[in-house]
């Protein structure tokens, strides 16, 4: 079994979805010495594209594991966990499954989660995407996000990024909890100020996923505050985590 060691603390992210893990690139220069940026990639989306999506977060959860592994290979550590939207429950579910055992077996020390965009686990959402024909599907998901990506005006990239898009909004919507324990690690909550998909007693309501302190944080914009506001997020996420 490895040993976690002390040094540099790894900054694991999740994808919203739709997203690959190219979106966290620009956070590297973000974070400075002060975090490792490793963002997990799910499949059916660059260099994975060819790959059959996840339907299901808890299938999606083990893919991650076994690729969190490949990257951190013997080094272990400590690793906070950041996730948007869809992410934010990937990253709830991982975050759970590295108390476990694969957490020791790795040698990693979970220090932190850090969710966004989203309601607690098994809250759900009054509205829903799933099962909707192309248009509306795409129109509703614009209402979410409260942005429509212009790729998808595009016949050609919309057959490509569709399939993965809906695959990520299944697995969102029809999530189920592995558990009500709460989490023994520090949370905190993410929330755009204008978010009209996720209110502020939805992002709250995650303050019972975890034994430990909680945070509540709002930055300036909607549900995908995230793209423009990353420099304030990344100091947030920096501020919370241990120094020593």
């Amino acid at each position: 079994m490895a040993t976690p060691d002390t040094g540099t603390i790894r900054l694991v992210c999740l994808p919203y979805a739709g997203a690959g893990a190219s979106f966290y690139r620009p956070w590297t220069a973000l974070t400075g010495d002060a975090l490792e940026i490793v963002a997990l990639q799910l499949p059916g989306r660059e260099r994975l594209i060819d790959e059959e999506p996840y339907r299901d977060v808890h299938l999606a959860v083990d893919g991650l594991l076994a690729q969190l592994r490949d990257r951190l290979g013997d080094a272990g550590g400590r690793v906070a966990l950041f996730g948007h939207s869809l992410g934010a429950v990937l990253a709830y579910e991982l975050a759970h499954r590295l108390a476990a055992e694969p957490g020791v077996e790795l040698g990693v020390e979970p220090v932190h989660l850090f969710v966004s965009g989203s309601p607690a686990p098994g809250q759900g959402r009054a509205g829903r995407a799933t099962g909707l024909s192309d248009d509306e599907f795409l129109a509703r998901v614009g209402e979410f996000a409260g942005y429509r990506h212009p790729a998808f005006d595009d016949p050609e990239m919309r057959e490509l990024l569709l399939p993965a898009l809906r695959a990520d909004v299944e697995m969102h919507e029809n999530h189920i909890p592995s558990t009500q324990l709460p989490l023994d690690i520090p949370l905190t909550v993410l929330r755009g100020q204008e978010d009209e998909l996720v209110g502020h007693d939805d992002a709250v309501s995650w303050s019972k996923a975890t034994g430990r302190d909680f945070a509540y944080v709002e930055l300036p914009g909607g549900h995908m505050y995230l793209t423009e506001a990353a420099p304030d997020l990344v100091r947030v996420i920096v501020s919370k985590l241990p120094t020593s």
